[in-house]
């Protein structure tokens, strides 16, 4: 397959991610952005943007936007930039509204909670036989958007079809770094999220920027072993879509998970932390997924049980640092 075949790309999803990726896929060809959010659609179509999730950044004119799945039909290829847990839904949406065999390029984080389903299982399940890639790496969208330089992974089992999707959507601010592992270039961009909260706890709780190199030192360690026990490749986790997110989303200012832990550690629930917004925080509900992941296939994970913990078990954070800290002494 050749760039010239990937003329026409559909992106699922109007929140920044997807609209980002939208707007890089744009410059380069054909490209329409589906939105379930009308105000979305019309602000793209006639002003050019979407002050909703990407505020002040203007958007390639050439750039389309409908409400209407089916406008998608023709495309021959379709980014998937939805939350992980609602992928599911979305592939049902695919399979009766868009038979046709376009590959899928997953740009959703994450593991789904009921299942315990990679995002690339998930569709395989529901679509099964579609060319399937999976695009992760340390991006925040509004600088992808806004052209910043960046650099990602694309994991693709089809070495043709992963080549033709870089050439494709890569240009010379963002850097797209062909890979086969499909299920590492998946691991780091679902576990680095739970990582980020407990990041943000550290910094909230004022414990220091040691306490924060350790944590994500340990939880590489712990993304790593996940991995391994899943099949992926060591490399991957020290790449782009492993270290590389890990280090963005446990540093960077625009986190959303990072900034959920912030605001955990100061002391504020979590119910009053998401009801004032309007971004997903995939953390909070990947922490579950793992942590029933880890059991299952009997991997350590302690920081991420501790944050699943506080998340979902009623756990104090006092009494999470208190049992992390007294963790007997081992070799690294």
């Amino acid at each position: 397959m050749t760039k010239a075949e990937l003329n026409r790309i559909g992106v699922i999803g109007g929140g920044a991610w997807g609209t980002a990726l939208a707007a890089l896929s744009a410059e380069q060809g054909e490209t329409i952005l589906w939105a379930r959010n009308a105000e979305v659609v019309d602000s793209i179509s006639h002003h050019h943007l979407n002050p909703l999730y990407l505020p002040g950044v203007p958007l390639p004119p050439q750039l389309k936007a409908t409400g209407d799945l089916g406008q998608l039909k023709d495309c021959d290829a379709l980014v998937l930039a939805v939350p992980a847990q609602t992928l599911r839904q979305f592939a049902e949406m695919i399979r009766h509204s868009l038979p046709l065999a376009a590959p899928l390029v997953i740009a959703a984080k994450g593991i789904e909670i009921a299942t315990g389903l990679l995002p690339s299982d998930v569709l395989a399940e529901l679509l099964p036989g579609r060319p399937l890639a999976i695009l992760s790496g340390p991006n925040f969208a509004s600088e992808v958007a806004r052209g910043l330089p960046a650099a990602s992974t694309l994991a693709c089992a089809d070495e043709s079809l992963g080549a033709a999707l870089v050439q494709r959507l890569g240009r010379p601010t963002f850097r797209p770094y062909l890979s086969d592992d499909v299920t590492g270039a998946q691991i780091g961009g679902a576990v680095k999220n739970v990582l980020a909260i407990a990041c943000g706890i550290v910094i909230g709780r004022k414990l220091g920027d040691n306490a924060r190199a350790a944590l994500i030192t340990r939880g590489l360690a712990e993304m790593t072993r996940l991995g391994l026990a899943l099949g992926a490749k060591r490399e991957t986790l020290m790449g782009l879509s492993g270290l590389g997110d890990l280090v963005l989303t446990c540093s960077g200012t625009q986190s959303r998970n990072l900034s959920l832990g912030i605001a955990l550690g100061e002391g504020k629930t979590l119910a009053e932390i998401m009801g004032a917004r309007r971004s997903v925080a995939e953390g909070v509900h990947t922490a579950r997924a793992i942590e029933a992941l880890a059991l299952k296939l009997g991997v350590e994970m302690p920081i991420c049980a501790a944050i699943d913990a506080v998340l979902h078990k009623q756990a104090s954070i006092d009494h999470m640092l208190a049992a992390l800290l007294a963790r007997p002494f081992k070799a690294e």
